[in-house]
């Protein structure tokens, strides 16, 4: 959001500020940044998880294994897996797909700003392949190294 003061001068605000420009003041409201997880953003159709598996691109970071596929239609689409041979409860498969999730909601913004300039679209799926629980902050700094290798990989291939 931008506004324009007497003087010509055009200004910029990413949050809730007072702006003083000569005399006047101006209390100037944005949207903040969205982090939300839709239901339009979950990956779950069968054709393609298939289709992603089969001829999507892969790499490894630990601990998870990366599948992505970048298509033409505009979207992000986001799904992540845990083994039930490694974890045999429900309750630890679920914690982690519950802290993944997380640490990717609050994450995304910029790979989704990337593909809304490129006018593309990607689909994205992570498989947990370490045999134990991590702590939080092991998923929310490995999510963040596979989000900016995604982002450079888009940006290699848009040039």
């Amino acid at each position: 959001m931008s506004i324009r003061c007497k003087t010509g001068q055009q200004l910029n605000f990413l949050s809730l500020r007072r702006v003083v420009c000569e005399t006047e003041f101006f209390i100037c409201i944005s949207l903040p940044k969205q982090f939300t997880f839709r239901k339009s953003e979950r990956l779950k159709s069968r054709k393609a998880l298939d289709a992603l598996f089969q001829s999507g691109r892969r790499f490894t970071q630990q601990p998870f294994r990366v599948f992505y596929a970048i298509k033409n239609t505009p979207g992000l689409q986001f799904g992540v897996s845990v083994s039930n041979k490694n974890f045999k409860k429900a309750v630890d498969r679920n914690k982690i797909k519950r802290l993944v999730r997380e640490a990717y909601r609050l994450q995304k913004n910029e790979l989704q700003e990337v593909l809304e300039q490129q006018k593309k679209g990607m689909h994205l799926f992570l498989v947990y392949i370490q045999q134990d629980i991590a702590d939080y902050p092991v998923f929310y700094k490995s999510v963040k190294k596979i989000l900016i290798t995604l982002i450079k990989n888009l940006r290699e291939d848009h040039s």
